[in-house]
């Protein structure tokens, strides 16, 4: 794959290619992206075959003696050097991601593209951080080691709603720790997976190191299981929804291959008699409405005690009419089918009971694109779908509790797990909300959407399992082995 350099950003081909083996190949099958900021066609991607994937499979796994055999400051270099690459084309970069999906210059430029950077030189600086352990046996004149050493070939599949965190943390976790790798991209954001294995390939990564394929969503099951049967794949993450990761797990299954499920989330917002009202209305805002809502964390359920419902539910609307510019457009969905199916649930509420304390439904969709306004729902009950749910949209829903253990429950009632926030201000009350709240981050007085690369990162429940980031990240990516010998 030939080399723009490090400061130049190449434009992205008429047709988004694969990558295997370090060559880009167009398909005679390729499938069109539709920008959902005009709801047309903004490039065509190659469509990948099972034929495909086992190439780049058979490349992964040809390129893995030799890369995994690579010194860790060798590969601590190629993962700095290659997100250098990556910020000097931040601004591009994040341009193909709004293209692509409908992101907003703040949630692309300032949020998610930096924010996968960071990443990836935290995670290039722990490499020369692992290593096993001596531990003492038993058996007079008998010593051992543990290894920890890299397992193969590993595939990531990813989602469409932050490419450069999704497809920087799956492809660097697995490098870092001298395993290789095929990332099977989204078809709704496949040039910013594009730029992502660019990096990495002009900042000197081996050929077969990093392959990348992208398919039509009516190949994917065959794309996709084809890669978890062979033999050389060794474990599977998967990024994305429940419904899709509970059939890559059943896969993983019948195959005996480990897989790290990061999935969906409906998230609460516990908001305390004491809470600082100011702080929570901001935080509760934001985590709803970043991104369009489009992220695995963002806040669907805000939990209000009732001593302070009245004040905490003024100074939510006044924020609202206060922060919205009226000429502004309204948030970008990705897709008419999510508009669709979120519209679904808004009516589906109503009917049920609940209302609309902010935003209205706007069913067009035209020249400016599939768009949305935020909407606030009040008066939702435990068992309405809105509230069950991840809308995945820029939609959230109120209701009033009357203690620390009724919202403790209620946020626990979910089926999800992913992450939560409280707010209040007594830190041994948070601590102790916190402990009791199954999910698998807490933020107290901050937002539900909260990733960094210092933080392990991952679910429970139906938010799926294992880590990525930190200590622990790498650690899913490492197998360990025991050996002993006679002194």
């Amino acid at each position: 794959m030939a080399s723009n350099g490090a400061s130049s950003t190449p434009a992205p081909p008429s047709v988004i290619p694969l990558i295997i083996n370090g060559e880009e190949e167009v398909t005679h099958t390729t499938f069109d992206v539709i920008s959902p900021y005009t709801n047309k066609p903004c490039w065509a991607t190659a469509s990948a075959t099972p034929q495909d994937a086992l190439r780049a499979v058979e490349a992964a796994e040809a390129a893995f003696p030799a890369w995994s055999q690579t010194k860790p400051t060798v590969r601590r270099d190629i993962l700095l050097k290659a997100a250098d690459i990556l910020e000097s084309r931040l601004v591009q970069n994040a341009e193909y991601m709004r293209t692509e999906m409908g992101a907003d210059v703040g949630a692309s430029q300032f949020f998610i593209v930096p924010l996968g950077i960071r990443m990836l030189r935290e995670i290039a600086g722990r490499i020369t951080s692992i290593c096993g352990s001596v531990p003492v046996v038993e058996e007079e004149g008998q010593s051992a080691i543990i290894y920890k050493e890299p397992m193969g070939v590993v595939l990531g599949i990813v989602p469409w709603n932050a490419p450069y965190v999704f497809g920087i943390r799956s492809a660097a976790c697995a490098l870092a720790t001298g395993n290789t790798t095929i990332l099977k991209s989204s078809e709704l954001s496949p040039c910013s997976y594009w730029a992502i294995a660019r990096a990495f390939a002009d900042a000197g990564l081996p050929a077969g190191c990093f392959n990348l394929i992208s398919c039509r969503p009516q190949d994917a099951p065959d794309v996709v299981n084809a890669m978890i049967e062979h033999p050389a794949v060794r474990k599977v993450n998967f990024t994305g929804s429940t419904a899709v990761g509970r059939k890559i797990a059943r896969a993983c299954g019948q195959n005996l291959k480990p897989c790290l499920m990061e999935l969906g989330g409906k998230n609460s917002a516990i908001v305390c008699e004491d809470a600082n009202i100011e702080t929570a209305v901001k935080a509760v805002l934001a985590g709803a409405f970043l991104n369009s809502g489009q992220i695995c964390m963002s806040t669907d359920r805000i939990l209000i005690h009732s001593s302070i419902a009245p004040a905490f539910m003024d100074a939510l609307k006044k924020a609202l009419s206060s922060n919205l510019d009226p000429s502004a457009p309204p948030p970008t969905l990705v897709n008419v089918a999510s508009k669709a199916r979120v519209e679904g649930m808004i009516d589906r509420a109503v009917e049920s009971g609940a209302h609309i304390i902010h935003g209205s439904v706007d069913r067009t969709v035209g020249a400016s694109g599939v768009r949305m306004a935020p909407v606030l729902l009040g008066g939702v009950k435990e068992d309405m779908e809105v509230w069950q749910e991840e809308a995945f949209a820029s939609l959230a829903a109120c209701m009033v509790v009357n203690s620390d253990e009724e919202a403790i429950r209620i946020a626990n009632s979910s089926g999800y797990g992913l992450s939560a926030a409280v707010f209040t201000e007594d830190l041994r009350r948070g601590l102790a909300i916190a402990k009791k709240i199954q999910s698998g981050a807490v933020h107290i007085n901050s937002m539900t959407i909260h990733d960094e690369p210092v933080l392990p990162h991952g679910g429970v429940k139906n938010s799926g399992w294992g880590r990525f980031n930190a200590a622990q990240g790498l650690e899913e990516f490492l197998v360990t082995k025991s050996v002993t010998w006679m002194d």
